[in-house]
């Protein structure tokens, strides 16, 4: 199925005038730049059959496409494990990965509006199919694709504006506020809604996970229940410690962890979904959209590249823009705009579980080049290992042309993560021998030790082996209360060593310090000393233009 753009209009109070698709890593990529500017009530009459009506819903793609790799560009470099060079120091990715975000950098402008923006477009679906549904010129599966569609989208955006802004604004077809923010447990409430509509609404897994589906939705609804199991800061739970570097104490709600059981059960269930039998298979171009038909993606955001979609999906093209400019065999060096923080991320790993066959697809330590047969190593004193989710993994070796195509289709949701958010949630409940089934399923397809009732501790790891840098890695801190504790744990890096600040200088493993591991040390220094616990917040951006939206601030900021 192929995601069009669609018509929308815009709430003023959401963003003024002109609605930018804008870089994902840089100015000076070649994304599809543009701008679009409709007035409101454009939409009216425009349902006149099913295909005018999964169209319109489909409409709504043009705001989730800018935002396949942006979304990183909080999630981890807001974490212990990834780090950025993109560009200055005061530029929006550095700012990130520094723990120095405000109202006006640019990936927490982007994403707050243009998933209100899509809102706005689902909004407008459902009440423009529903109008035409009543007058008799769409039919039931046509209303039920279409508004199926708009509420899994709309549930899904509401999903990460709370877990990232805390309190937002509801606004649905039935009305609401622009500015006013509403509680935790109401926000929550409407996400409940509506993936429950969606999940009543849409056709069974059929193997197209581009399509949204019933299995699709319960998976959302797992991972929802989850995240409001671990019971979310309030505003006044944030801005009681603010300012300070303690995280704040865990607690739970178990009727809710019981509900992710439920819907994770849902899917498993089926019997549609299943893990793929090798885990390297999992990334990249040619096994996007199913193409081995192991059904393990779930829901995926389609990209045909940045002349063809709202925009490209950047994660290749930041993770590997230059894999061969890292100063060996004659070549020039140059850092890629994303970069993994330390080799201890990979070091650690592989003291832990040197025979699990997903961390050598994780982290690249050395590559041939195809082009001159040459091998080249991303770990110290050249560089650090490389980000391997963010490469297109359909290449033997490394040769890889999606740094420039930009087409690889962003993976939302994997059968994987329902089998592990199923896992966590027993082992919350405290019933850690039935979580042994879901959880060996992937420690079985990795090769390492299954056990017979997983700990607490050991889910949070394997979070870690299974999805590292598919843009987890924010949400769990928020989840489990370790925000500050866990990107503070970068003291225990290498490079976070004093004797690494100067480029030129002798480091502590004896070997001159280059300006790419300076880099390194000052932004690990920075993670330790910045993060806060207004951090369990993100700012309340600006709109799109620069204007103020007229929500009121998150604390800290």
């Amino acid at each position: 199925m192929k995601q069009v753009k669609g018509k929308y209009s815009v709430l003023a109070a959401v963003a003024a005038g002109v609605v930018l698709f804008a870089t994902s890593c840089s100015s000076s990529d070649s994304d599809n730049g543009g701008s679009a500017s409709v007035p409101a009530g454009v939409l009216s009459e425009v349902v006149t059959d099913d295909a005018t009506a999964l169209a319109l819903a489909n409409g709504v793609y043009s705001h989730w496409q800018p935002l396949s790799s942006s979304f990183s560009f909080i999630i981890e470099l807001n974490s212990n494990k990834l780090t950025s060079f993109e560009g200055e120091e005061d530029e929006a990715g550095p700012v990130n990965s520094r723990f120095e975000q405000q109202a006006d950098t640019w990936y927490q402008v982007k994403i707050f509006n243009h998933l209100l923006l899509g809102i706005v477009n689902d909004n407008e679906t459902i009440t423009e199919v529903t109008k035409a549904f009543n007058a008799g010129q769409v039919t039931q599966n046509g209303y039920n694709a279409a508004v199926g569609k708009a509420k899994f989208l709309r549930g899904l955006a509401y999903l990460y504006l709370v877990q990232l802004w805390g309190e937002v604004p509801v606004i649905t077809e039935a009305g609401g506020s622009n500015t006013e923010r509403q509680p935790i447990n109401t926000v929550y409430a409407q996400i409940i809604s509506d993936l429950t509509d969606a999940e009543s609404l849409l056709q069974n897994y059929n193997g197209d996970p581009v399509t949204p589906s019933k299995q699709a939705a319960q998976g959302l609804l797992a991972r929802a229940y989850l995240a409001w199991g671990d019971n979310p800061l309030t505003q006044q739970e944030v801005e009681a410690i603010a300012a300070g570097q303690a995280d704040p104490q865990f607690s739970k709600t178990d009727s809710r962890l019981e509900k992710a059981v439920e819907y994770a059960d849902k899917v498993i269930n089926s019997g549609l979904l299943k893990l793929d039998p090798d885990f390297s298979k999992l990334f990249g171009r040619e096994y996007e959209s199913n193409k081995r038909g192991t059904n393990e993606h779930l829901f995926t955001i389609r990209h045909d590249g940045d002349k063809n979609d709202a925009q490209g999906n950047h994660q290749t093209h930041c993770s590997w823009t230059f894999p061969f400019l890292n100063g060996e065999n004659g070549r020039g060096f140059s850092e890629n705009h994303t970069e993994v923080s330390d080799d201890d991320l990979y070091e650690d790993w592989y003291l832990e579980q040197p025979n699990d066959k997903r961390l050598a697809k994780t982290y690249f330590t050395e590559l041939k080049n195809p082009t001159d047969g040459l091998t080249y190593h991303y770990h110290s004193p050249i560089y650090t290992p490389v980000n391997g989710k963010g490469v297109d993994q359909s290449y033997d070796n490394a040769e890889n042309l999606e740094i420039t195509f930009n087409s690889v289709d962003r993976i939302e949701l994997r059968y994987a993560e329902v089998l592990l958010i199923k896992a966590e949630a027993l082992v919350q409940l405290g019933r850690n021998a039935e979580a042994a089934a879901p959880f060996n399923q992937l420690r079985q397809r990795a090769g390492i030790a299954t056990v017979s009732a997983p700990t607490f501790d050991q889910i949070k790891r394997e979070w870690d082996y299974e999805f590292t840098y598919e843009q987890k890695s924010l949400f769990n801190n928020l989840r489990w209360k370790d925000l500050i504790s866990s990107v503070r744990e970068v003291s225990d890096y290498e490079h976070f060593d004093d004797s690494y600040a100067t480029a030129g200088e002798i480091g502590r493993d004896g070997n001159e310090v280059s300006s790419f591991f300076a880099k390194i040390h000052k932004h690990l220094k920075a993670k330790y000393n910045n993060v806060r616990g207004r951090h369990y917040r993100q700012p309340i951006p600006t709109g799109l233009s620069g204007e103020n939206l007229n929500i009121a601030q998150n604390p800290g900021y």
